[in-house]
């Protein structure tokens, strides 16, 4: 049964509260990525697997880009497609992960190709895309708000990257991309407890994909 409307602040603290207790970061995979227990082949298989979580990003935002009648929220939206697919090849997130892959010495063409990617990886990348393909606007946008922890993530991996894995001749993409804006939009059109709601559930599977991917991840290592 759904309870009363919470107040923006209450819906926002709600938000934050539930990400932040299923966010990837606690996942003992990434637990022993930022301890430098993890090997070469390990890095690599993670490089290798996140390359493709990365490629489903912009499909997702042309996803939710179609589900919008504002231009306005277009326009702040698209930014996104462009921070992962820059303007012209070799620009944006998507070519930053390539550099990575040929620093931890992965060949970039096996990459691309998308030929070694376990099945259960694709599954919950895929499952992903079609979360934001079947539900609402605000729901998917509300998936979204997982970025708004990343910049503690990736601060971490950083730093344990450049401390335990010197082998390393690049340091792992940082989120630059800052998550108010999709917060404030959550806030302001999940008008009813049940949308509310919605949003919370969006945001949790969301973290499940997160989650099933370094699960896949680990059990292959």
């Amino acid at each position: 049964m759904t309870g009363a409307l919470l107040s923006p602040d209450a819906l926002v603290e709600r938000l934050r509260r539930e990400g932040s207790s299923r966010y990837h970061s606690l996942h003992p995979f990434n637990l022993a990525m930022h301890r430098g227990e993890l090997s070469r082949e390990h890095l690599q298989r993670w490089v290798l697997h996140r390359y493709y979580y990365q490629t489903r990003i912009p499909i997702k935002d042309a996803l939710i880009l179609s589900k919008s009648d504002d231009p306005v929220f277009r326009r702040a939206w698209i930014r996104r497609l462009v921070d992962h697919d820059g303007t012209k090849d070799g620009e944006g997130g998507l070519a930053e992960w390539l550099v990575l892959a040929r620093a931890v010495g992965l060949d970039e063409a096996e990459v691309r190709s998308l030929r070694r990617v376990l099945p259960a990886v694709r599954y919950a990348c895929d499952s992903y895309v079609e979360l934001v393909r079947e539900r609402s606007l605000v729901e998917a946008v509300a998936s979204s708000l997982t970025e708004h922890f990343a910049p503690d993530i990736m601060r971490t991996r950083v730093a344990a990257w450049e401390q335990h894995y010197p082998w390393v001749d690049q340091t792992v993409p940082r989120a630059t991309r800052d998550a108010e804006e999709a917060l404030a939009f959550v806030v302001q059109h999940a008008t009813t407890p049940a949308l509310q709601e919605a949003c919370v559930r969006a945001l949790i599977d969301k973290c499940r994909v997160l989650w099933s991917m370094l699960d896949a991840v680990a059990e292959a290592s």
